[in-house]
């Protein structure tokens, strides 16, 4: 099903003229895709490159890929080793200014978060910015908005990350610093913030912008197998860059995140 709406030609007038790429990694995504797609499409910025990475689906999700070439600067569909293997190859294609993450089932807030993010960008000489998402049930209702306004690149050594689909990063420095490593499960993302903003000390700013709503669920937030998987891989993801931590911290993370909640009631 081809959506109806095209991509708004770029204004002549318009200052913020940087290109932003947006990767879409998916598979077996027929049921969501089609949201996903059609918030890039609305987005007002127009100098969006929009790669699509499909992991070889045996539903119905390459005939929308195909149905929707027209709002698509390059895609793939071919086995992959998995979602960070599916990114990667991604960013290998990325010729963007920035780049960010927005997930098969999940969408931008509103249509001008990418106007905005490339504003914040061109307003600021940064490496990347980190902002906010929302976390919603498939029926729309708010779970939780996940902000990074109070986040600092130290917090990674007690186990806290900003949003990962809020952080939109300069294209070559992934040619610089190595893209997503391919020995995890979930925390290969965590890996790759704790190498480009600790040990590496990237410029960075909270832009304060909200970018995604993200559906609820998946792997990395299923319960208590998911946080002692998660919790193993942070700390990999750590020592695998030198930054001393102490386990104990990391293994009681739910403690910080509670006292910082009941911190924010109070005030």
């Amino acid at each position: 099903m081809p959506l109806n709406q095209k991509l708004i030609p770029i204004s002549l007038t318009n200052p913020y003229v940087m290109k932003v790429s947006i990767i879409t990694v998916c598979y077996n995504s027929e049921a969501t895709l089609l949201k996903t797609f059609a918030s890039v499409n609305k987005q007002t910025y127009s100098n969006i490159e929009y790669i699509v990475v499909d992991g070889g689906s045996t539903d119905s999700t390459l005939q929308l890929i195909k149905d929707n070439q027209s709002i698509i600067s390059r895609w793939v569909s071919e086995p992959d080793q998995g979602l960070y293997d599916a990114m990667n190859k991604g960013l290998d294609m990325a010729t963007g200014d920035i780049v960010g993450i927005l997930n098969s089932d999940d969408t931008f807030l509103n249509d001008k978060v990418i106007e905005e993010v490339a504003k914040f960008h061109s307003s600021h000489d940064i490496d990347a910015s980190v902002g906010n998402i929302i976390q919603h049930k498939p029926s729309g209702k708010v779970t939780r908005v996940y902000s990074s306004k109070n986040w600092k690149p130290r917090k990674l050594k007690i186990g806290f990350m900003p949003p990962h689909p809020s952080i939109f990063f300069k294209t070559e420095l992934f040619q610089e610093l190595g893209n997503y490593k391919l020995g995890f499960v979930i925390g290969s993302d965590y890996e790759l913030i704790t190498r480009f903003f600790l040990k590496h000390e990237i410029s960075w700013k909270y832009s304060g912008i909200t970018t995604t709503a993200m559906l609820v669920g998946g792997l990395s937030s299923s319960g208590a197998a998911s946080y002692k998987l998660i919790t193993k891989e942070i700390q990999k993801a750590l020592s695998m860059n030198d930054i001393a931590f102490n386990p104990n911290k990391i293994k009681l993370r739910f403690i910080w995140k509670l006292i910082g909640v009941l911190k924010k009631n109070n005030a």
